[in-house]
């Protein structure tokens, strides 16, 4: 059996396809749904093993990147998503999602607490980014990083620095929640401990700013004519690692 997939989109969204075919790559069934089709039935999320919020602008982002999403996740299917990732399903977040996740309090989740614990804001710049890093996963609790190999992925977005009180990230390091971090000297937003992306306790539930999504092919990058041919890009990894624990 295939594990099913549902992309959740929003106005502003606009992600969703690359997502969704990201999971196909990799052997899942995907679908991509409105929010507004989700909350007419709350009661399809049963029908689902993984849940993608994908990138984009949701919402315009107005008041703050992914606010008013996280807001409506929580307000009309909080009961639903808890016990999503409760019943063993896998959830991801990238960029916006990343956003929305922290935001709507599904990460960290440290002591399981649904209560906003850290945040994604304003790029040290001030300015929107669009460029390639080299990120480092650790893989000792994310289910969704394969290895410790050194990754590069696009990034793309103006609020992706995460922050938390020391307390917080120190637990969030001894925990290995912190399950993806910017190296060779690419943070370029200056994100505490160069954290790209974090996961609940379970390791079930994962976020990250960089886009795998955008990485599927070779040719994806900028020196695919330049360097050795590889099979596939680096950001098919990620969800091939979530799917192969579902298939």
């Amino acid at each position: 059996m295939k594990p099913n997939v549902l992309v959740l989109r929003a106005a502003g969204t606009n992600c969703d396809a690359e997502t969704a075919h990201a999971f196909t790559l990799v052997g899942a069934q995907a679908t991509v749904l409105h929010v507004n089709r989700l909350r007419e039935k709350p009661a399809a999320l049963q029908d689902y093993q993984i849940l993608a919020i994908p990138g984009g602008f949701s919402y315009g982002d107005d008041v703050a990147s992914g606010r008013i999403f996280a807001n409506e996740l929580m307000s009309a299917l909080r009961d639903e998503l808890l016990a999503f990732v409760e019943r063993g399903g896998f959830a991801i977040g990238i960029c916006n999602g990343f956003q929305v996740l922290v935001k709507a309090g599904l990460l960290p989740r440290l002591d399981g607490a649904t209560a906003q614990q850290a945040t994604l804001t304003d790029n040290i710049s001030g300015i929107y980014c669009d460029r390639w890093v080299r990120t480092v996963g650790n893989p000792t609790l994310c289910k969704w990083i394969p290895d410790s190999h050194e990754v590069e992925l696009p990034v793309a977005h103006a609020e992706g620095r995460f922050l938390a009180p020391d307390a917080v990230l120190d637990r969030l390091e001894a925990a290995g929640q912190l399950a993806l971090r910017y190296s060779g000297g690419t943070n370029h937003n200056g994100s505490a401990r160069d954290i790209a992306g974090v996961c609940d306790p379970t390791g079930r539930v994962f976020g990250l700013m960089p886009h795998p999504e955008r990485f599927l092919r070779w040719e994806n990058h900028p020196r695919w004519t330049r360097e050795e041919r590889r099979a596939e890009g680096d950001g098919v990894r990620f969800f091939r690692q979530a799917v192969a624990q579902l298939a």
